[in-house]
């Protein structure tokens, strides 16, 4: 692929000017696919050598990848919390990642919160959303009424594959925090039963929204809880993979597999239906893989999900639109999930509700905005009293007992920690830091880590609660 630098007046005619590109008449469709603790290297337009990705590629290839790409949090729900209302969801208390309380209204994102699917609906989209929520549980908190028009997935932090598996009927037979895992699926506020492995029913759908709202502006938020635990996947895609002998790496190559032929066919119905010009896709991974946990692959950035180090939030991170972003674009310059809200926004010629950390990317790629997009990326940890920023090619990480300074320009696995007292650029970034702390919130709700104390404080948790409605 060939460096940004050489692609300066490619861009310049290449990229549509805003007034092409915000027709009322002709706004964008707007695609975000999200995996689920997918590995840095675990794609192919970031090295991938023994798992193949050549549906997510074509992305890669027809348009930009970001390989400073982050999320706003190394675990699942901040991060979609972050990248669903384009804001640092410590801003609202989204901290923590939440527990399965379906009768509590406070255990997710909040209502002063708008996500991308509300700001859309302003502008006359058609909005869906597939797959993991995992942003509340309590049916104020549901992607129903958070903007979503359809929903086919589930609300929690995770799920079975196998159909056969799926044996609640809903969250009023809970009893546990993992029992959510086991609940037939919502298609809107109705429980349906599921025949096919999870990822492909998701994918399914995803063809079938598209299908549907063809002729209309419409936002897909399709996020895959692959390739998170349990590690299931069907002979199929295993069948795929007969050099790999560590059978929890092959199944992780096999369930991120099934995501690229779903992306891979989602890309072919775009060209079938001939809006594939009029269809601005992203993908990303929600945060970085987990390692040991799912075999997954971070090189060469250190550190794994939960860590501030790259290998935590340094993610797989492209987009496309065909006809308005050149192809093989690779940019260099730090950029956040954040940064899809207020791009869509722009797009849509809508006016968020609430101030916006994200920014719209386009007029970088253009050149038509120089310098980069953000001056600073922060990062909280309130459980661990852990910050992290992230400035031009340094990077600060503060924790108890250890801080850690690099330059990511000359040392991207961050193997040669440069921090001392009197370093000026550390003193710098933690002054920035310091502000920065300021406006955030204190968690709103417990957390994953919390659950025996949520109990205790819930004795009436898991009593029947009324059925979803």
């Amino acid at each position: 692929m060939k460096s940004i630098f050489s692609f300066l007046i490619l861009l310049s005619s290449a990229v549509s000017s805003p007034a092409q590109i915000r027709k009322s008449e002709n706004r964008p469709n707007i695609i975000v696919i999200l995996t689920d603790d997918q590995g840095y290297a675990d794609v192919g337009f970031n090295g991938s050598k023994d798992i193949p990705t050549p549906g997510i590629d074509r992305i890669a290839s027809n348009g930009t990848v970001f390989t400073s790409g982050y999320v706003s949090f190394a675990v699942c729900g901040p991060s979609r919390a972050g990248l669903i209302t384009g804001r640092y969801q410590d801003r609202f208390g989204f901290a923590r990642n939440p527990l399965l309380a379906p009768k509590d209204s406070t255990m997710g994102l909040p209502l002063t919160e708008e996500t991308m699917a509300d700001l859309l609906k302003k502008a006359g989209y058609k909005t869906g959303a597939i797959g993991k929520w995992h942003l509340g549980a309590h049916p104020s908190l549901i992607p129903n009424r958070r903007g979503f028009d359809e929903f086919y997935g589930f609300l929690s932090g995770g799920h079975q594959y196998f159909p056969e598996k799926l044996d609640l009927n809903d969250l009023s037979e809970a009893k546990s925090q993992f029992d959510g895992y086991r609940t037939k699926l919502l298609k809107n506020q109705e429980r349906v039963t599921e025949q096919e492995y999870l990822t492909d029913a998701f994918s399914r759908e995803a063809l079938n929204f598209v299908k549907a709202n063809r002729d209309q502006p419409f936002f897909l938020y399709l996020a895959y809880n692959a390739p998170h635990a349990p590690m299931q996947a069907t002979e199929k895609y295993l069948n795929r993979f007969p050099n790999i002998k560590d059978s929890k790496r092959k199944t992780y190559a096999a369930m991120v597999s099934a995501v690229d032929d779903g992306v891979g066919d989602l890309l072919d119905l775009l060209q079938e239906l001939q809006i594939e010009e009029n269809t601005l896709v992203f993908f990303l991974s929600d945060n970085g893989g987990p390692t040991k946990d799912n075999a997954s692959d971070n090189k060469p950035l250190r550190g794994f999900k939960g860590d501030f180090f790259e290998g935590g939030i340094r993610v797989p991170f492209a987009l496309q639109w065909k006809g308005h972003v050149p192809a093989g674009l690779r940019y260099d310059a730090p950029v956040i999930s954040l940064d899809i809200f207020a791009t869509a926004a722009s797009l849509a010629q809508v006016e968020p509700k609430n101030k916006l950390d994200g920014v719209n990317l386009l007029p970088y790629l253009s050149g038509q905005k120089k310098g980069v997009p953000h001056e600073e990326l922060y990062w909280r940890n309130y459980n661990a009293d852990r910050y992290a920023i992230v400035s031009h090619e340094n990077k600060l990480i503060i924790q108890p007992k250890q801080e850690f300074l690099f330059d990511l320009k000359k040392d991207l696995s961050e193997s040669k920690n440069l921090f001392s007292e009197e370093s000026e650029q550390a003193k710098r970034l933690s002054k920035k830091i310091e502000e920065w702390k300021k406006q955030l919130m204190d968690p709103i709700f417990l957390g994953l880590l919390e659950d025996e104390t949520y109990n205790r404080l819930n004795p009436d948790r898991y009593t029947p609660v009324q059925k979803d409605n």
